[in-house]
């Protein structure tokens, strides 16, 4: 223990140090009015990301029903993009809500293709994306959610052979959506064969998960695992640390198959940003958020970091530099942290789409602000590289901030972080 507690001295004191030369380095940029050297690519190999959404249409297609030819064309369209702005990997959604955007015997075809759930788009998205992404020199990153099932509560709107129709036991109605229950051992299963079969059918670069565990809380309501936690959470505190063993198990898991299946292909998650208050925890980041992932989400997320249980880490440091409750600046000076001397490695995720939006803090209406981001993170060693939510932020960029990102970091080209 003595031992531990000067490993957290030492470390605390190294935290300050870096700390000083991010905010000189932002100090910098904003005196000077121009990106310091480093900035422009410190490591040869970094992170340079987008992530490209289809649930609701987000990102692609426009909307559903497109005809093949338009729907390949828009997809090919936001991977000449990335190029265009010198990244090098885009994380494709693939299965936005237990549904794919591949020929799959588990799980229907996506609504969002065709307009109905289970109806045949005329081609292979994820065959396409994976083919064209590499002939561009994009990484091609697999995207999962692993439990949600629709955005909605009616199994009717379900097709008739969907997986939740079938095994009713194992779907749980909250917050006016169906998941999948996280607590069942059988639904593990299911959601890890799921997600094997793409692995096994097209050479993905890596498998990523985003920030859906347990569902976020929605006030007033219980998401209904009481059965599941009868059967199987004997042995444990309490429910909140089976329902952290769950999520565990599924990530181990995962990480095992993907070994096992295609070895090389890698395994990333994009967590909540804070994993829990210093109030809350010692360990915790120096924040005051509403939402701590190992609280409300049940996800350890330090934990699978410090354990090396994933190949990287992607935090979804969603705030502007400064933000009272969650400040930019001290949640990256905290991941830095707890990546340092792990094999894990640290990516930022940005929130791109803040850039311009109505109803977002003065911070965000400057377009230099996230290009400021990128010049904090590039004293940290540890941050090897940045993904922007979200394609079409990315396509649109309203306010000029990829734009000023790609002038002020991305003068070059980067490899992969391999």
């Amino acid at each position: 223990m003595a031992a531990r507690a000067d490993t957290g001295t030492r470390a605390g004191v190294a935290a300050v140090s870096r700390r000083t030369l991010a905010l000189g380095a932002l100090a910098a940029l904003t005196t000077a009015g121009s990106t310091p050297a480093y900035a422009s690519g410190q490591h040869r190999r970094e992170m340079r990301g987008v992530w490209l959404a289809t649930v609701a249409n987000r990102d692609w297609p426009s909307r559903p029903g497109l005809p093949p030819e338009e729907q390949r064309a828009g997809l090919i369209a936001h991977l000449d993009r990335a190029v265009a702005d010198r990244l090098n990997t885009v994380i494709f959604q693939v299965r936005p809500t237990a549904d794919a955007l591949w020929p799959s015997p588990y799980e229907p075809w996506s609504e969002y293709l065709t307009g109905t759930q289970g109806r045949d788009p005329g081609w292979d998205p994820l065959g396409t994306a994976v083919r064209e992404a590499h002939a561009r020199g994009l990484e091609l990153h697999a995207w999962f959610n692993p439990y949600r099932i629709a955005n909605h509560t009616d199994p009717g709107r379900l097709t008739p052979d969907h997986p939740a129709r079938l095994h009713p036991e194992w779907v749980v109605p909250y917050g006016g959506k169906l998941y999948y229950n996280p607590g069942l051992p059988e639904v593990r299963r299911f959601v890890r064969a799921a997600i094997l079969d793409a692995v096994a059918k097209y050479p993905v670069d890596a498998v990523h998960f985003d920030d859906y565990f347990y569902p976020y809380p929605v006030a007033g309501q219980t998401f209904d695992d009481d059965a599941a936690y009868d059967a199987y959470g004997g042995g444990f505190a309490d429910r909140a640390a089976w329902r952290r063993d769950t999520i565990d198990r599924l990530v181990r898991g995962v990480a095992a198959d993907i070994r096992r299946v295609r070895p090389g292909t890698r395994f990333g998650i994009s967590p909540f940003g804070v994993w829990r208050n210093a109030a809350t925890d010692p360990r915790g980041s120096d924040t005051q958020a509403g939402v701590q992932t190992y609280d409300d989400l049940y996800a350890d997320t330090r934990k699978w970091v410090r354990e090396h249980w994933i190949d990287y880490i992607v935090p979804q440091i969603y705030w502007n530099i400064g933000f009272p409750a969650a400040d930019y600046a001290r949640l990256l000076d905290w991941w830095a942290a707890q990546a340092a001397g792990t094999r894990t490695r640290l990516y930022v995720g940005e929130a791109l789409y803040k850039a311009g939006a109505a109803g977002q803090p003065p911070a965000w209406q400057d377009p230099a602000e996230l290009s400021r981001h990128l010049t904090l993170a590039a004293a940290y060693p540890q941050v090897r590289g940045h993904v922007f939510f979200a394609a079409q932020d990315v396509a649109r960029d309203p306010l000029g901030a990829m734009a000023r990102v790609v002038a002020d970091h991305y003068r070059r080209p980067a490899r992969h972080p391999r």
